[in-house]
């Protein structure tokens, strides 16, 4: 299985980020996922890009919420990449299978 990458573009002292973030760490405890947080004021450009828009959370380098994370929604999108991984695994497989 393939975790899915989430990715949470943060700014320090932010609620709205820290609650995400809390609630996307619920999630992980029952799905796995590989989290990284990117801290928006490390970067000019991160910070003209996000300044007015965090937290903003992408899984697998799609957009996926903005300002807040229903946790309902999330673990279902979560889910969906995982099951989308093994479905391109196994179609891969049969691919090759079929090439011998």
């Amino acid at each position: 299985m393939s975790a899915p990458t989430i990715e949470v573009y943060a700014k320090k002292g932010c609620g709205l980020c820290k609650e995400a973030k809390k609630t996307i760490g619920k999630v992980q405890n029952d799905i796995p996922f590989n989290f990284k947080e990117i801290e928006i004021s490390q970067s000019d450009d991160l910070l003209r890009r996000y300044s007015d828009h965090v937290p903003t959370i992408y899984i697998n380098g799609k957009k996926a919420f903005k300002f807040k994370v229903d946790e309902t929604e999330f673990r279902k999108r979560v889910r969906k990449e995982i099951i989308k991984a093994g479905l391109s695994r196994m179609s891969s497989r049969q691919t090759a299978a079929a090439a011998k």
